[in-house]
């Protein structure tokens, strides 16, 4: 995998952001002693002034403030190349990512970099595969989207899901399984995932292609299958809850995931829902993202949109304190059924850094799987991250 004798075991890039100053204060807090990690971005005024957060906020650890400034902008391909090559993995919270995101994927695959980031864009993911998977797998490196709130608790809820039923069964499982996924959150938001959502409500038809060339290009599991199946608006008998499909990239990683791992067995399919306790909250909430989805299509009121949730800013510490999240998974195969939970604090922004951060540690420090190319955080990470994760606080557990 990547070069141990690089001077970096991680680089951070988008560290003077609203996300990535959160990272930035977990890696400070909470790394390894000895890790080799550094500070990247566009303005070395501004990475300074995270550096001399950081080293305040952490007065025992007198490392941080002779913490590596590395500069490099986003669409600068000569300088991540210099960036990347002196790293085993970047993490990057520099968004919208279809926006900003390709020239650092394609320096971490051709430079044979491990790479993690936290988009929710589909129409990025699936580009990023047709480009730049090939170049990844030649390299060694592993590309791995969707580290945060999207999507490591539904992907890694669903991988410990299967853990859980294959126990009920008694070992491996033979027969189909279907299995749901129930978000409940209460949570602010930030601009930037505000301006990632927007953007991506409006390229409709540029995610219709991309999502096409990549059905095109990615091979197929032999003699097994697994798709993401969309439900349909419903009460739970089993959760009590009402359900509303999410329109989300977590029922496709998740898919991608059962269809790498022959763990979740010869036919495995996923739906994805929000979860609300009364059926108004349900409408409104279908009604509300109908309306951003439409406005998206507009371009000045999107653009007034854009304007009026400036990205860099987010919810308060106090606001992040009493946030939280709960994602409920319900497998069901021939004879069994088994409901799981994964629980945190603040999923948009606490937790994320923290799934982030956790992720870029395990896969330049841990044992994991051995690929590489583009894939989920449980076909790369697995039981690594998980346990990560667990020992970071973030509850997986059978209800």
């Amino acid at each position: 995998m990547a070069d141990s004798t690089r001077p970096y075991d991680v680089v951070l890039f988008g560290a003077t952001g609203f996300t990535g100053g959160l990272t930035a204060d977990y890696l400070a807090a909470h790394a390894p002693a000895g890790l080799r990690w550094a500070l990247a971005g566009r303005n070395e005024e501004k990475l300074a002034g995270v550096r001399s957060r950081l080293a305040a906020r952490n007065p025992g650890d007198p490392a941080l403030a002779e913490l590596p400034l590395l500069v490099a902008d986003a669409t600068d391909t000569e300088a991540l190349a210099e960036v990347v090559a002196t790293t085993k993995v970047v993490a990057t919270t520099v968004g919208p990512y279809v926006e900003y995101g390709g020239p650092l994927v394609a320096a971490c695959a051709n430079g044979g970099t491990d790479y993690v980031d936290l988009t929710g864009e589909p129409e990025f993911v699936n580009r990023t595969y047709v480009e730049h998977n090939a170049a990844a797998e030649g390299s060694g490196a592993r590309l791995v989207h969707s580290c945060g709130f999207d999507s490591i608790p539904h992907d890694l809820g669903a991988y410990f899901t299967i853990q859980e039923l294959a126990k009920e069964v008694g070992g491996e499982i033979t027969t189909p399984v279907s299995m749901r996924g129930v978000v409940r959150s209460r949570a602010g938001f930030s601009g930037g995932t505000f301006h990632s959502a927007l953007t991506a409500f409006s390229r409709a038809r540029q995610l219709k292609e991309a999502s096409s060339a990549r059905r095109r290009m990615e091979p197929r599991p032999e003699g097994r299958r697994s798709r993401a199946s969309v439900g349909r608006p419903r009460r739970d008998p089993d959760l009590g809850y009402w359900l509303l499909p999410l329109p989300t990239i977590d029922p496709s990683v998740v898919a991608r995931s059962g269809a790498r791992l022959a763990s979740y067995g010869p036919a495995f399919s996923y739906s994805h829902y929000a979860g609300t306790k009364t059926l108004r909250y349900a409408v409104g909430g279908a009604v509300g993202v109908t309306g951003l989805t439409l406005a998206a299509q507009v371009p000045p009121l999107r653009n007034a949109l854009l304007e009026r949730v400036p990205q860099g800013e987010g919810p308060s510490e106090r606001r992040r304190a009493t946030s939280w999240f709960t994602v409920d998974f319900v497998a069901e195969t021939a004879g069994a059924k088994v409901h799981t939970r994964v629980s945190g604090g603040d999923p948009g922004y606490t937790e994320t850094a923290k799934m982030l951060a956790e992720s870029a540690l395990c896969l330049a420090l841990d044992e994991n799987p051995n690929v590489t190319g583009q894939v989920t955080t449980a076909t790369a990470m697995g039981d690594a991250l998980l346990a990560r994760l667990q020992r970071a606080g973030i509850a997986f557990e059978r209800c």
